[in-house]
């Protein structure tokens, strides 16, 4: 488990770690701010594609030989990354490194496949809260690495950590004898790829071209039609890449629906917070400190993750998981509203920071659990790669919308067009009225269980009178 949760910790740090970097590599390789912004889109959309891919293929030929595949690529694109030459170079490093994304939902499938039944749910809560983790700390530790040498320093270091990280694996961790088998659905592969692709472009560019632009729309009509085809060939197909009869099963369809809204309601303080931090206090809303203590400001929110997953593994064993979804989503409505109402200090800031990692832990532990509960044991790696990728669209979807907001909302400071407070306080309502919404799926998934388990305690008392009769 320690293993696993190391190499969440590491993949999640892969996806942070270039942002504070991106003002250095402008001015290195004489790039705008939109082209060096595309060294985080091309990661995210290179996870998207291949999360589900490591999914199925986990499933199939062995959830660890998958993990160390994953880890493999992404030291490879580590190495390259340390050895850049050009933007080209550094942008397939980051495509490279894009594709261990499927490294947290194959771990979480190993924990359930691995361990006793009563630590399961431990297991998976703090394999969850390692996103959080890795996001926190990516930031002030590149930002450290990056202002005693360079930014190839930090690809570097990403190299080791991904090595280690690699070799544990092959070391410690066992394979999972729980698989499907079968033949891979690559036309399903390419058709998931192609959709997912044109919609998380159309979701993380349509700021930045226009939301009403022929490009934006294009692609948005372009995924809506592939991912339509594409789901009446997985409906056909006799092993999907996607089992979507599974996936449409009221709690998983309900969960995964959640995610999305959990993935916006989560994100908003990780992508607005350092803004704030690092705003001029001439603004209203900032608070004028450096890259550095910004980041320093947001550990306490991965720490929080981290330390509370234990608490949210208790209540889900004694309340269900569903119950740990519900009050995870109304502790981030309390979250995002207190950031809505913009805290006047740092201090307090913090706390604000802690409730929303204590409602992400809660919220990010359930949402496995409940979607391993609900679907066959031979495809858990699979259901819970597309869980993660519905969480990506989530805070990729909160990114292009806040940016919007951000866009809408400007003042001029010192002669500078800066973002203004209102810009914020509507991404932090957005985020409160998802994470609200999120709380309410979790009621309708409360609903069907009891529903269910009514429906179950009937047919047993009627099998169990049937008996009773025939003996009679």
């Amino acid at each position: 488990m320690v293993v696993l949760c190391g190499c969440g910790v590491t993949v999640s740090l892969m996806h942070t770690l270039v942002a504070p970097l991106l003002p250095e590599i402008s001015h290195t390789m004489n790039l705008s701010q939109d082209a060096a912004a595309w060294l985080l889109t091309v990661t995210m959309l290179a996870g998207a594609v291949c999360a589900p891919v490591c999914g199925r293929l986990g499933d199939m030929v062995g959830k660890r030989r998958m993990l160390a595949v994953a880890l493999a690529i992404m030291s490879v694109g580590s190495l390259l990354g340390a050895l850049s030459w050009s933007f080209g170079s550094l942008l397939g490093a980051r495509l490279l490194q894009g594709a261990a994304f499927g490294v947290l939902p194959l771990g979480i499938s190993i924990l359930k496949d691995e361990l006793p039944e009563d630590r399961v749910m431990a297991g998976t809560a703090t394999m969850s809260s390692t996103l959080g983790v890795g996001g926190a700390i990516g930031m002030p530790l590149a930002g450290v690495i990056a202002q005693a040498l360079d930014w190839h320093a930090v690809f570097w270091a990403a190299t080791a950590v991904s090595l280690l990280a690699l070799a544990l694996v092959l070391v410690f961790v066992p394979e999972s004898p729980v698989r499907s088998g079968g033949r891979f659905d690559v036309l399903g592969a390419l058709g998931l790829g192609a959709g997912l692709v044109t919609l998380l472009l159309a979701v993380s560019q349509g700021g930045a071209w226009g939301w009403g632009s022929p490009a934006t729309i294009g692609l948005f009509a372009g995924s809506a039609v592939v991912l339509s085809l594409w789901a009446v060939h997985q409906l056909r197909v006799r092993q999907p890449l996607v089992d979507l009869r599974t996936s449409t099963r009221p709690v998983v369809l309900l969960t995964n629906t959640a995610t999305v809204l959990v993935g916006v309601g989560m994100f908003a303080s990780f992508m607005l917070t350092p803004l704030t931090l690092q705003a001029s206090t001439a603004t209203g809303h900032g608070f004028g400190v450096s890259v550095m203590v910004a980041g320093l400001c947001m550990v306490p929110m991965g720490l929080g993750m981290l330390f509370f997953s234990p608490l949210s593994a208790k209540l889900s064993a004694r309340r269900g998981a569903h119950v740990t979804l519900l009050v995870g989503a109304l502790v981030m409505v309390v979250g995002n509203v207190a950031q809505a109402l913009r805290p006047g200090n740092i201090p307090l800031l913090m706390v604000v920071l802690m409730v929303l990692s204590i409602g992400t832990a809660l919220c990010f532990s359930a949402m496995p659990t409940l979607i391993m509960a609900w679907v066959p044991a031979t495809e858990t790696a699979s259901a819970n790669s597309l869980n993660s990728l519905l969480r990506t669209i989530g805070t990729s979807t909160c990114a292009a919308v806040g940016g919007t907001f951000l866009a809408a909302y400007t003042i001029r400071v010192d002669g500078e067009v800066v973002p203004a407070a209102g810009g914020f306080s509507v991404t932090y309502w957005m985020a409160a009225a998802a994470s609200l919404a999120a709380a309410g799926l979790a009621l309708a998934v409360t609903a069907v269980i009891r529903r269910s388990a009514r429906t179950t305690a009937e047919e047993t008392d009627a099998v169990t009178t049937t008996a009773d009769l025939a003996v009679q």
